[in-house]
């Protein structure tokens, strides 16, 4: 692993949240994402959350909370546009759905869905985001087939 950054990198996508306690919460217990660092400064709060010891390729969800929108709900992803976490089996997508059904958080019922999109379920975050949890999707597969071999 190298020390600093050599290129251009895309790093993170930021959300505003009315509620960052909250979105933390459903982040941390929905997702595999855990909290990276935590900011506050006058304005108000954020915090980056991320993959577990993802060091090699990182990337980060800011989740954002300005004092003069606490309490709103803001969300900017739905109806369709969303985050896509793949997992790694089909029955991973069911538990996160049960899960969320059960805290009232279930977009999109789990479901099979024509090639390249593969078994989903979507969520939505205390700010109405969609969140996107999808089996056999084969993201991570293909960019590491397409570009594995480069150095």
């Amino acid at each position: 692993m190298t020390g600093g950054l050599t290129s251009a990198r895309w790093t993170h996508v930021a959300l505003p949240t009315g509620d960052l306690d909250k979105a933390i919460d459903f982040y941390t217990s929905l997702t595999p994402l855990v909290v990276l660092e935590r900011f506050k400064d006058a304005d108000g709060e954020s915090v980056w959350l991320s993959n577990d010891g993802q060091v090699e390729t990182p990337f980060v969800l800011v989740l954002v909370s300005f004092n003069k929108d606490k309490g709103g709900q803001l969300g900017l992803l739905h109806p369709f546009a969303h985050i896509g976490i793949e997992v790694p089996e089909r029955a991973d997508v069911d538990a996160v759905a049960e899960r969320a059904r059960e805290l009232g958080s279930l977009h999109w019922e789990p479901r099979d869905m024509p090639d390249p999109v593969g078994y989903i379920c979507a969520l939505k975050d205390p700010d109405g985001n969609v969140i996107e949890i999808s089996h056999n999707q084969k993201v991570f597969e293909t960019v590491r087939a397409k570009w594995g071999g480069r150095s």
